[in-house]
């Protein structure tokens, strides 16, 4: 794939909806027989060993991860799964050996909200050369986003990577079982650090607002809009 700025905001020529119906074609080219009744979004959270849980996700017909993500090495304890079908990422990641392993198989997301105030459009130097990317278009997802989350569009404020994939899953396959796992925002909305299955420790940015996410995710989990796995 070239990289391309289909999804961006420079896309003044598609009409409202356009962006998210061919996003949502690709999408289907990545899943497994190309249909999409089960999502599994994995969140960077620790987990416990669970086989059922990490066959679930390799089950799920699109299998999305994000950032510092893990997966199962061959003879460990199966916990993460290893089936990877889109990787959402943002320019200041930290590259886990998982980020880019078989980069050639899988469609890449860049998340990039942070363009909306003065995040640049370059990409870091590790960025692979022949790796192709689709922005989340920040007006089509970002946007509204934050004001389900109550969050100002003039402030430096978003949602975190986790909720944005779950946000823009919905609203794409609203037919499909969105399950969301890996994640500690809905118990633990005061934390000041996010702990990440593989890799250090990171602080939570001044950009999130937790309780807020929280709040939002527990609805949407109360409501059946998606399944919440431990």
């Amino acid at each position: 794939m070239n990289r391309t700025q289909f999804a961006g905001e420079s896309s003044e020529q598609l009409d409202e909806g356009d962006i998210g119906r061919m996003l949502r074609e690709l999408l289907l080219a990545y899943a497994r027989g190309q249909r999409v009744e089960t999502i599994a979004v994995v969140g960077n959270a620790p987990m416990a060993p669970d086989a059922a849980r990490a066959a679930l996700i390799d089950g799920s017909d699109l299998v999305f991860r994000m950032t510092t993500f893990a997966l199962d090495e061959p003879a460990a304890e199966p916990t993460y799964g290893r089936r990877t079908d889109v990787v959402v990422i943002h320019r200041g990641v930290v590259v886990s050996p998982y980020t880019f392993a078989d980069y050639t198989s899988r469609l890449y997301l860049l998340a990039e909200p942070g363009r909306l105030f003065w995040e640049p459009e370059t990409l870091p130097d590790w960025w692979p050369a022949d790796l192709g990317f689709v922005p989340i278009s920040n007006r089509e997802f970002v946007l509204p986003l934050s004001e389900l989350l109550g969050l100002s569009r003039d402030e430096h404020v978003w949602a975190t990577t986790g909720t944005l994939v779950t946000y823009l899953c919905r609203q794409l396959f609203p037919d499909a079982l969105v399950r969301l796992t890996g994640v500690s925002i809905i118990e633990r909305p005061d934390q000041t650090d996010f702990e990440h299955a593989w890799g250090d420790k990171v602080g939570v940015t001044a950009e999130h607002r937790l309780h807020a996410e929280s709040k939002l995710l527990s609805t949407w989990r109360d409501s059946g809009r998606i399944e919440i796995i431990q």
